[in-house]
């Protein structure tokens, strides 16, 4: 087993995988995109702080949030069912292929099992093209 996840992580995968670009989305948020026409996919995003996502114990609203995109509602509730992973879902993002995660316990998994999230997210936005390129499909 690799060594823990970390934030920085987050960036360096993202980055290592084709085509990705740092961009925006929800007006000004940082967003991990893949190019898919004019403005991209977004496949990563960091979340702004909102009253939709409030930690349980302290009434706070959430500001480290990470939205990492699922390829389906299976692989969501199973991210998120798994006790051993740090991701959750709220009501906000019901019927959205999507899981939470707070940076702040990106320790509490590998950073390899980071990176298969991460590029699974990433294969579930990129062309099909660039999904044959990274896994040597060509």
């Amino acid at each position: 087993m690799s060594r823990a996840a970390t934030p920085d992580d987050v960036d360096e995968i993202c980055r290592s995988l084709p085509e990705v670009e740092l961009g925006i989305s929800w007006v000004d948020r940082p967003t991990y995109k893949v190019p898919t026409g004019p403005k991209g996919k977004g496949f990563l995003l960091c979340r702004a702080p909102h009253k939709s996502a409030v930690d349980p114990e302290t009434g706070e609203e959430y500001d480290d949030l990470l939205v990492i995109m699922t390829p389906g509602p299976a692989e969501k509730e199973a991210l998120v069912a798994d006790p051993a992973l740090p991701f959750f879902t709220i009501d906000h993002f019901k019927g959205f292929n999507a899981v939470l995660v707070q940076q702040s316990r990106l320790a509490e998994m590998s950073r390899d099992e980071l990176a298969e999230i991460i590029t699974e997210a990433w294969t579930c936005k990129a062309p099909r093209s660039l999904v044959r390129k990274l896994f040597g499909d060509d």
